[in-house]
């Protein structure tokens, strides 16, 4: 990992330092980039909401060989961890790697070591086109997201992805804010709990709604009959000074968690803050610039190289806190909620 991190440092230059601690503070503002928006206090709090909190340490326990596997909207996933979709390699990640090669990087990675990738949304096309393409390669074993776009356009979109040969998709709710594609002419736009059931409708296929921040829009989810919400902020790069998502995920799992499938990004650097997340409330969680900075370093070797380090400190994480199984953790492992 070490290697990889330097090679993509080099590669990154200008659109990511790849600090030792991914914590937003030196790219605050750098979007496009890496960064968050403004002030980036929303991507910092990602990072700082799970730093604060802290595990229960219990070591009389016979869990020596704790179970990381879990089934999330019918795939049986080796981890629960599933890369977040990322996109725009030219424009966020300098353009030294391809889209093509960067998303198959990440989707043959994660095929390869038993979870899932997802692919983004955004101008250029190339951006859904590279991500689809990729996923058809891999006998459509990935989720791909689009942005919530006017009807036509993404009415034409689910119709481009349900040609890839998946069998869930997601739209990226949380991108509506982003006025700089309704300036390109490509407007992105919120949606009523009427319409997002006609989009999950069309798109007849398992769903996933990205973007939720309150119980309100969790509820909505479950009303327009999606199958999961991914409690995230975009990764602080649609609104500055929102909480980090570690803050607001229990209280949203409390509400719909016996409805729908609740996954999480945000601020996650390792198998322990994958750990703290289930504790929370999640049933699996999404791994966004970690994934970025493998797949650019190493393209499928990094990321395979990543996959296996998050594994590794997530089993840890289980049997220093007697945790038998990842799909079963209880929120007694954490000293602070």
């Amino acid at each position: 990992m070490k290697d990889i991190r330097e090679n993509a440092r080099a590669l990154m230059k200008g659109y990511c330092r790849v600090c030792p601690e991914c914590n937003g503070r030196a790219c605050a503002g750098e979007v496009p980039g890496m960064g968050g928006l403004g002030t980036g206090a929303a991507f910092k709090d990602n990072v700082a909401a799970l730093k604060e909190v802290r595990f229960n340490m219990c070591l009389v326990h016979d869990v020596a060989e704790p179970d990381t596997r879990v089934s999330i909207l019918g795939k049986d996933l080796a981890l629960p961890v599933l890369a977040a979709p990322i996109g725009g390699v030219s424009f966020n990640m300098g353009g030294q790697v391809s889209e093509e090669d960067y998303i198959g990087a990440v989707i043959r990675g994660c095929l390869g070591a038993g979870i899932i990738g997802c692919t983004g949304d955004g101008v250029p096309d190339e951006i859904h086109e590279a991500g689809l393409a990729g996923i058809r390669a891999a006998g459509g074993h990935g989720i791909p997201f689009i942005k919530p776009w006017g009807s036509d356009e993404l009415f034409k979109k689910i119709e481009k992805v349900k040609a890839c040969g998946t069998d869930i998709m997601g739209i990226d709710i949380d991108a509506a804010g982003l006025v700089t594609l309704k300036k390109m002419g490509r407007p992105v736009l919120p949606k009523t709990v009427a319409e997002l059931g006609e989009i999950i409708k069309r798109a007849d296929m398992k769903f996933i709604l990205k973007g939720v921040m309150g119980v309100a829009d969790a509820r909505a989810a479950v009303s327009a009959g999606a199958d999961a919400i991914v409690v995230s902020n975009h990764g602080g790069r649609v609104l500055d000074s929102v909480p980090g998502t570690a803050r607001v995920l229990p209280e949203i799992s409390r509400a719909v968690g016996a409805d729908i499938r609740v996954l999480v990004d945000g601020g996650v650097r390792n198998g322990g803050d994958v750990l703290k997340l289930l504790a929370l409330g999640a049933d699996g969680v999404m791994v966004g610039r970690p994934f970025a900075i493998a797949a650019m370093g190493g393209l499928e070797d990094g990321v395979t190289a990543y996959i296996d380090k998050i594994a590794t400190e997530l089993e840890q994480a289980m049997v220093m806190t007697g945790t038998a199984k990842a799909a079963q953790v209880p929120d007694s492992i954490l000293a602070t909620l």
